[in-house]
């Protein structure tokens, strides 16, 4: 299991290399999806961290904390671990192929569109949102089993992947 600053890490990586534009709000949903994707693939969590609904849609809180200093514009910093001094990333190969197809699916959308995917109608945020507390509360936990069973849907033939 990664940690969600690791695999932040290496989207923003990923973002560097290729010239793409990388926001908090894209990284965030970027962390998010490929939880969900590896949920419904592997059947186990892919980072140490719950996923919460929050008012504006799904968030892995420490990517936010991390990340939200840069606001709307261009992450230019990786995480740094302030005990080892370390930049964190995902070393095991499987992972990487899997990170790695996710950028090539969804790296090529800003923020907004992946924001736009995150927050459709039976998506695990809006039942967590609309039918679960989040809204009451301000935020809720997305259980594992929602997210898993939302992007499981999604491998049947009749379902497009690039639809978060």
């Amino acid at each position: 299991m990664e940690t969600s600053l690791s695999i932040a890490n290496y989207f923003i990586k990923k973002a560097r290399e290729s010239g793409a534009e990388m926001t908090p709000m894209k990284l965030i949903k970027l962390v998010y999806i490929s939880y969900g994707w590896y949920l419904a693939f592997a059947n186990k969590p892919l980072i140490n961290e719950k996923v919460q609904a929050w008012k504006y849609g799904p968030v892995v809180p420490s990517v936010y904390q991390e990340f939200k200093k840069f606001y709307k514009g261009q992450i230019d910093l990786m995480y740094v671990d302030p005990l080892s001094g370390e930049t964190p990333l995902p070393t095991d190969p499987e992972i990487i192929k899997f990170l790695d197809r996710i950028w090539d699916v969804y790296g090529k959308y800003n923020g907004l569109q992946l924001s736009a995917l995150t927050h459709q109608k039976d998506t695990p945020w809006d039942i967590a949102w609309n039918e679960e507390g989040g809204k009451r509360f301000n935020s809720v936990t997305i259980s594992d089993e929602t997210i898993r069973s939302h992007y499981a849907k999604k491998m049947s033939p009749t379902q497009n992947v690039a639809n978060g």
